[in-house]
Order: structure tokens, then sequence, then C-alpha cells
């Protein structure tokens, strides 16, 4: 073995390396992982590597909490083919029709629902765009502005619960999903409420970023407002509530809600008419299709990541960062930088699955909570979905609505970065806003093994 001649540890550097040369590049993410696995485990401790791997797969198999991943996927793909949000956003916009800047709170409540129901950036931007775009542009709504709220209230899928992202990340931490489930909602919220404030002060300079609706878009009496209400706001919503609120108060496991979710959603397609054989089986197969892109993932992320901890890697980095005898919160911002920058052109998935586990040592020896550190991740990553040029959500919103400029849109994104940023240092100074809820629902029971962040 090559063990005998280099230090295992330094091997992993190398495998680390060649990794992000071959995600890069263009090599699918699942089968690249396994392969330098396999050829650096070998090289490292020999036969080992065989067995590590099937100890790994297996854990994933056996994971109850992933089971809550296809579940939550059709619950929001049943919802967004029913055409549940598009009622939903119609019923917001009529309630406020003669609120200046209407459309942009609309477009940012439905992102709370949405991003609750489905947890998918892709799809909440690319629905957001289709159903307030055409209202938008007939409004005289500033372009960059509704650029910008669109594709932040996209972003917030990732964050807020029942997030995917979050399902996925609270076993390769070993953080219970109900603690990051609370830790997220006010964290959440924060960023919602600062897009809306942004939005309210930026109308009440200039009142032509956001007219009222015009009269031929509102509805023709009140009776027509509470009754696109109770049928378009308030089933979906109480939905998603009833998920949630099942899980955080601990009536159901994260599994369990998910699958009451999805019969929910599944029950509500069929009483608004909308439910069709083709729709359920185009349902199923987009399931199905993200499911196992996300399990392979994690099984073959949770072997590359088991390789890379019995090499040693992991170990000599944290002893040296913690030999520089640097703050730690110096630390912690260059972790933060190195995951914004690497959420540019990579998807959340190789970073939780394959970054996090790298540095989640040198984490923990540093004394930060692991639950508070998630969340400041998964801002992170909505922070660098809104980061041009790369910035993803920019290219999903420019698909379904072409008469925009990507300049406009890029600039509206750029205002609401900032906006990011600002939220990610309020909870970095203010850890609360993350752990309070958990603590209050929970007690300080769960975070036994962990310590709230200290000065250094």
């Amino acid at each position: 073995m090559i063990a005998e001649f280099m230090d295992p540890a330094i091997l992993g550097f190398i495998l680390v390396g060649v990794m992000l040369f071959a995600i890069f590049v263009g090599f699918p993410i699942s089968f690249t992982l396994i392969f330098l696995g396999f050829v650096f485990g070998y090289l490292g401790f020999g036969k080992l590597v065989f067995y590590l791997m099937t100890l790994q797969f297996s854990m994933v198999m056996t994971e109850q909490t992933l089971a809550a991943v296809p579940l939550f996927v059709f619950m929001g793909i049943m919802m967004e083919q029913a055409g549940l949000m598009e009622r939903l956003f119609s019923a917001f916009q009529l309630m406020l029709a003669k609120v200046r800047g209407s459309l942009y709170y609309a477009v940012l409540f439905v992102s709370v629902i949405f991003a609750a129901a489905t947890g998918i950036v892709g799809a909440s931007v690319t629905i957001l765009g289709i159903m307030a775009a055409k209202s938008m542009n007939r409004s005289g709504y500033d372009v960059r502005l509704a650029a910008g709220t669109i594709t932040a209230g996209g972003t917030l899928g990732i964050l807020i619960p029942p997030s995917i992202m979050l399902v996925v990340m609270g076993p390769i931490m070993e953080i219970p999903v109900i603690d990051l489930f609370a830790a997220a909602i006010f964290p959440g919220i924060l960023l919602a409420t600062l897009y809306a404030a942004y939005t309210t002060i930026r109308c009440m300079i200039n009142p032509k970023l956001g007219p009222v609706l015009p009269e031929d878009m509102r509805a023709a009496s009140m009776k027509e407002v509470w009754v696109e209400f109770f049928l378009g706001l308030v089933p979906p919503a109480a939905l998603v509530f009833a998920a949630l609120g099942s899980i955080l108060f601990g009536f159901a496991t994260p599994t369990e809600a998910a699958g009451c979710g999805a019969m929910g959603a599944l029950l509500l397609s069929l009483a608004y008419k909308k439910l069709t054989l083709p729709k359920l089986q185009e349902a199923l197969v987009k399931t199905l299709e993200i499911t196992a892109l996300i399990m392979v993932l994690v099984a073959a992320s949770n072997f590359f990541g088991a390789v890379f901890a019995r090499l040693g890697t992991p170990t000599l980095l944290t002893e040296f960062l913690l030999g520089l005898e640097m703050n730690k919160y110096l630390i912690l911002a260059m972790i933060m930088v190195m995951i914004f920058l690497l959420g540019w052109p990579l998807e959340w998935v190789p970073i939780v699955m394959i970054i996090i586990p790298i540095i989640l040592p040198l984490v923990e020896a540093l004394g930060f909570n692991l639950t508070w550190f998630a969340i400041l991740v998964a801002v992170n990553l909505q922070t660098a979905w809104l980061s041009p040029p790369v910035a993803l959500s920019a290219y999903f919103l420019k698909g379904v609505v072409p008469e925009w400029d990507l300049k406009d849109i890029y600039y509206g994104m750029m205002q609401f970065m900032v906006l990011q940023v600002i939220g990610l240092v309020l909870i970095i100074v203010f850890p609360q806003i993350a752990l309070w809820l958990p603590t209050l629902l929970y007690g300080p029971v769960s975070y036994t093994h962990l310590t709230l962040p200290t000065k250094a």
C-alpha cells in the first residue's frame, strides 16, 4: 500500500483535490465519489475499504428519517401540478389589491408557503416567475425589484422547513431533523421580513416601483375576495402548517408528517378537480427521479466521507488550524467564505454531503453549536443562489420570463443578496435567533453535547 511511503492524511488532501477537479470538469458526482473512495481507500488502508462501503450504504438504507425525502418531494410536486400555488397567489393578490407594492408581498407570502411545501429552489423560482411576472408587468412594476423579490423568495425553499436539504443534513451531521426544522423557522422569517421591509421602504420612497393593481385586475366584490381567500389560501396553508406543526410539537416524526402531507396534497388536488392520471404519473416519476438522485448521492458521499475520515485528514487539518491560535470566529468566517464560493458552481447536495463532513470535526473542536452552524450553512448557500454571475436562480427566472433582461435580474438579485448577508451576520451575532425555538420546544437536553458560541 502507498500508506507505507506516505502519510495517509496527506493522501486525503490529494483525494479532495482530485474530487473537486473531477466535479468541476463535469464527471457525475455519485460515481466520482464512489470511484475515488475505492481507489484512495484501497491505497490508504487496503481491503478494509470494501467493508467500509457496505457499512455506509447499509446505514443510508436503514436511516428512517431519509424516508421523508420522497414524501415531501411528492407533496410539493402535487401542489405545483394541481395549481394550488397559483390559486394561493391569486387570493393574496386580490386581498391587497389597493396596497402599493402588493404583488411584492404576495410573492413573498406565497414563496414562504411554497418553500415550506417543496424545499426545492428551482421549482419555487420557476413557479413564482410564471405566476407573478405577468401581473407585475401589467401593473407597471419595476423589473429589477420584481426580479429580486421573486428570486429571493424562491430561494427560501432551501431554508424554511420542511426543507429537503435540512432533512438530508440532519443524519449527516448527526442532528435531529426536528431540531433543524425548529431552528430554521425564525431565520426564515427574519429573511422574509427583511425582504418585505426593503420593498416597503423602496415603494414608500418611489411609489412608481409598486403601483396599485389596475381596476381590471381587482375583484368585482368583497364576496369574491373572501371566496378566493378561503378556497385559495386556507387549504394549502393549513396543509403546510399542519405537517410542519405536527413535527415541531412532537405529534409525528418527519417521515410520518411527510406521509400525511403527501396524502393531504393528493386529496386537495382531487378536491380542486386537478388530479388526473397523467399528472399523478408525472408526479410519481419526478419524485422517483429526484429521490434516486439524492439517495445515491447520500450513500456515495457517506462512503467518501468515511474514507476521508479513515485516512486521518480531518484530524490533521483540525490540529493544524487550531495550532495557529486564530480567533475561532475568524476561522468560522473563512469556512463561510469557502462555502459561499463553492455555492456558485455547485448545488447544495455535494456541499452538504461532501464539504460539511470534511470540516465538521473542526467545527466541533472550535466548540460551536452544530445546529446553529447548520443554519448558517443553509443561509449561506441561499446567499450563493442570489450571487451573480453564477447564481442559478437568475437562469431559472430568465427561462420563464424571457422579456426581462438578464442584467436587470442580476441587479435585482444583488440588492437582496446584501439583505441575505445582513441576515447571516445577525444570526452569527445573535445565535438565539436560531436556537431559541428548539431550546424552548425540546429543552437544553438536546444540546448537552454542544456548546453555544462564545467569544474566544
